[in-house]
């Protein structure tokens, strides 16, 4: 639920809080998502900042009908409150696009025709080997690739991004070596996932994100648009994943149940990441065990670890 006129306060920063929590409608509510959902909840609340909600829609092949509405009731069933209306980021399409623009006129990107076949076998390690950056910007208009279905990939320096992750400590990516130039717009005309949530951050003054392990990977990139754009970068934290005794991480595809809505379940959260919660017997209701943890949260108590499993 909205949370009605919020008063945040300034972090030891100076600066306010800003937190987030972007769920993709896929599915339903699981275990694994709502250890990002109560992380960032916790951290914001306990700097007395905002928290917001995104729904990451973009990918409307992806979506699975009313599962937006069953995320958003699941949060509200288990006490989640939010400080401003839902973000779609289905909504948000034109500033992608002028955030596209803004590369383009930096002769940062070009287009991209090799399938991943022909990716496959021109890169022994799967890193795109660069085939298409001769390619400039005015060739996509040409009528020698006018028909021809074409991605956008950014060209990244041969130089390390770095930055110090708040739960996993210092992460260095080179980026030419380790990811190479990535895609920021699809062939099937989708703005990827890595330009999408770099706009929205943007938009929503994000100052902080906690999110899984799975991601950290991907943060280089963000950092890496960020600057080109011109935009601040947040503080980042990344949780570890939950996984099954398979070690799967508890997605959709891992068949996943939804989250049950109840005290034990958010305790069980709660010390996966490692705070020194009490009995889910020892609060009165959903909202004094969310004070509860807001008293206490801790970030340097969650495990700086990629994944564990777990009995759910």
């Amino acid at each position: 639920m909205k949370k009605p006129n919020p008063q945040p306060k300034n972090n030891t920063t100076g600066q306010t809080y800003r937190g987030r929590f972007a769920p993709s409608p896929s599915g339903e509510l699981h275990f694994g998502s709502l250890l990002a959902a109560m992380a960032s909840y916790a951290d914001a609340r306990a700097h007395n900042g905002q928290w917001l909600l995104r729904i990451d829609d973009i990918d409307q092949a992806r979506v699975v009908p009313d599962s937006a509405e069953h995320i958003i009731r699941t949060l509200e069933q288990l006490g989640f409150e939010w400080d401003e209306s839902i973000y779609y980021q289905s909504r948000h399409i034109r500033d992608y696009r002028k955030a596209l623009d803004k590369l383009q006129e930096k002769n940062l990107t070009y287009p991209c025709f090799c399938s991943r076949k022909q990716i496959k076998s021109r890169s022994s390690n799967g890193i795109y080997p660069g085939t298409c950056r001769p390619n400039n910007q005015a060739d996509k208009t040409t009528k020698t690739t006018e028909d021809k279905e074409y991605a956008l990939r950014i060209k990244v320096p041969d130089k390390a991004l770095s930055f110090k992750d708040q739960i996993q400590g210092a992460y260095t990516q080179q980026l030419a070596q380790g990811v190479g130039d990535f895609i920021i717009y699809r062939r099937d005309k989708v703005f990827t996932y890595q330009l999408s949530i770099v706009v929205d951050e943007y938009l929503s003054r994000i100052t902080h994100i906690v999110r899984g392990h799975d991601l950290l990977d991907s943060t280089p990139r963000q950092i890496y648009l960020q600057q080109q754009l011109g935009y601040p970068t947040p503080i980042y934290a990344h949780i570890p994943l939950a996984v099954t005794k398979e070690q799967l991480k508890l997605s959709k595809l891992s068949r996943a149940r939804k989250v049950r809505c109840d005290l034990p379940t958010l305790v069980q959260a709660a010390r996966f990441l490692g705070q020194d919660i009490a009995p889910d017997n020892n609060y009165q209701s959903l909202q004094d065990f969310w004070q509860h943890l807001f008293d206490i949260w801790q970030l340097k108590q969650v495990p700086k670890m990629e994944k564990i499993e777990i009995m759910y």
